[in-house]
């Protein structure tokens, strides 16, 4: 079976002060950064023009100690990657979720330990 490449469309870098933490990427990388108007406190990231190479991403208030940067893969269908996450020796530690009228995003950990992200975009999801 061959599989399909997937790709990393977003990270998230937390922070204890956001504010403090979207100032630096702004002034030390040119990011632009606003405020997202959805249900959680978090910031977007935009790290250039859409025609330049590279992804977005975004910051938000850091949850613990173990709380690290989490880059986040497009997946088609995210039942589906789920399922072949944790066939494969992964683990979800935050399952499926929706993102107001973005999508469906879930986090797993890999066999080696690292927290990763996976989307589907959906701008039906509530």
């Amino acid at each position: 079976m061959e599989i399909t490449r997937m790709r990393v469309v977003h990270f998230e870098i937390p922070a204890d002060n956001p504010a403090r933490a979207t100032k630096f990427y702004a002034d030390v990388f040119g990011w632009q950064v606003k405020k997202w108007d959805g249900p959680q406190e978090y910031w977007l990231a935009s790290t250039g023009a859409a025609t330049d190479r590279g992804i977005d991403g975004g910051f938000l208030k850091r949850s613990g100690p173990d709380h690290g940067v989490v880059n986040t893969i497009d997946v088609p269908k995210i039942d589906e990657a789920i399922a072949n996450v944790t066939k494969h020796g992964g683990t979800i530690v935050m399952p499926k979720v929706a993102i107001p009228h973005v999508g469906w995003l879930a986090y797993f950990k890999d066999t080696e330990g690292n927290v990763t992200g996976m989307m589907q975009a959906d701008p039906t999801a509530t």
